[in-house]
């Protein structure tokens, strides 16, 4: 009887560019990122690892271990419903990221009067409603003075913040009884307020380290004999880097995009030293940093 063979095509493998691999441990700086609406900051540093692995042809067969000879990291979270800025530090640029978290941001935001949400913002359930037709604009002056220079702000509860290793926003979740955080000094350096009949339009705030808009919305609302909580958010400048010239978005996620914006970004940085100067010596040796700042 005759024999039938069968032959399957094989599909091609992806090969990466050649050294793509060295290219991407060699990068080493600051550089910013666009975080869209619904993921963690922390899940869109993980996809900007994982395509960046997978670009330079890094398999990591869902070996962690593997997976994490990337060091990257970022330098302050967003909330998972705000947009915006997310700067991002990549090798020995990790180590500059404590002193961006640190540095001043721009926001807009929208707030909605009469609503109070346990969250502070409209992802939470609502807790309180009160009338609020009584704001004049003598009331906004007033509040305008109330939160500009150094004050004292509490945290919001739904935060990542930390008690005892684990983030208030999971512990609160979880059940358990949080007390909250006590006040604090922050710095707002700038605001732009209007109220438009249901509506408070923060245009631009500009803060310091550890400032809450989410707890600037709310306290605002309390400030107005009524309450309010936070709608949407942006983030629109983290140190030097700014939505609309630096912050790349995901179709931006490869080697040379980004190391095109390092060289850019870094020069931005007075006092650091250069790109060129900023380089991996040995990427094959370089440790795992991924966490959520």
């Amino acid at each position: 009887p005759a024999v039938s063979t069968a032959h399957t095509a094989r599909q091609p493998c992806y090969q990466p560019p050649a050294g793509a691999a060295q290219k991407l441990f060699s990068l080493s700086g600051l550089f910013a990122v666009y975080k869209p609406k619904g993921p963690t900051s922390a899940a869109v540093l993980n996809l900007l690892k994982e395509k960046l692995l997978a670009e330079a042809g890094v398999q990591t067969n869902g070996n962690k271990r593997k997976s994490q000879v990337l060091k990257i990291g970022h330098g302050g979270t967003l909330d998972s419903a705000a947009t915006g800025v997310l700067v991002v530090g990549i090798g020995k640029g990790t180590k500059l990221l404590k002193t961006i978290l640190a540095g001043s941001k721009k926001y807009t935001a929208i707030g909605l009067l009469g609503k109070a949400t346990d969250t502070l913002d409209a992802t939470g359930k609502v807790t309180e409603e009160k009338p609020y037709d009584q704001v004049t604009k003598r009331d906004l002056e007033n509040v305008l003075q109330k939160f500009t220079g150094d004050i004292m702000q509490v945290p919001p509860l739904y935060s990542a913040l930390k008690k005892d290793g684990e983030r208030l926003s999971t512990l609160v979740k979880r059940g358990e009884a949080v007390e909250a955080k006590p006040a604090r000094p922050v710095r707002v350096f700038h605001i732009v307020l209007a109220v438009y009949h249901v509506t408070i339009n923060i245009p631009d705030v500009e803060c310091g380290g550890g400032f809450y808009v989410r707890s600037l919305v709310s306290d605002i609302g309390k400030e107005l004999s009524t309450c309010a909580s936070m709608q949407e958010l942006t983030r629109t400048k983290h140190g030097p880097f700014t939505l609309e010239e630096h912050a790349l978005h995901e179709d931006k996620w490869t080697i040379d995009e980004i190391a095109r914006s390092l060289e850019h970004c870094m020069s931005l940085l007075p006092g650091e030293p250069s790109h060129k100067k900023f380089k991996t010596e040995h990427p094959e040796e370089t440790a795992v940093s991924c966490e959520d700042k």
